[in-house]
């Protein structure tokens, strides 16, 4: 498959899960994917049981992707995702086989506030 069009799936993919549509949001995992969260220790198997576990997520979820990256089977996606307005900062990592995703991990983070230390240093973000 061509890297312009896993970009554009990507992209789909993303905005579907912002949407809460939950059957384009799930177009792009094979049948037997694996989504894995370290933090958590869990690991999901097959599409049906990674949408479903979406499915019953009772936050309310929006998805703001801050880019896509990737060439062939490899793709990574860094986006914040805000649970009832609080977020979180996530960094999603796809591999593709035959053109659907067969393995997911994503990793989270909480925002944390600078260091005065290296104040000097820095400069603030912009979202």
């Amino acid at each position: 498959m061509k890297d312009q069009t896993v970009q554009e799936r990507l992209e789909r993919h993303w905005r579907a899960s912002d949407a809460s549509d939950f059957d384009a949001e799930h177009e792009i995992y094979h049948k037997d994917a694996l989504l894995d969260y370290p933090q958590s220790g869990e690991r999901i198997r097959g599409r049906h049981n990674i949408q479903q576990s979406r499915f019953v997520q009772p936050n309310k979820k929006r998805f703001t992707v801050r880019r896509i990256v990737g060439n062939g089977d490899l793709w990574v996606t860094e986006f914040t995702l805000t649970y009832d307005d609080v977020p979180s900062y996530v960094v999603s990592i796809m591999e593709f086989r035959d053109g659907l995703v067969a393995h997911e991990t994503q990793y989270f983070a909480d925002g944390f506030e600078p260091s005065p230390s290296r104040v000097h240093l820095t400069e603030r973000m912009t979202k």
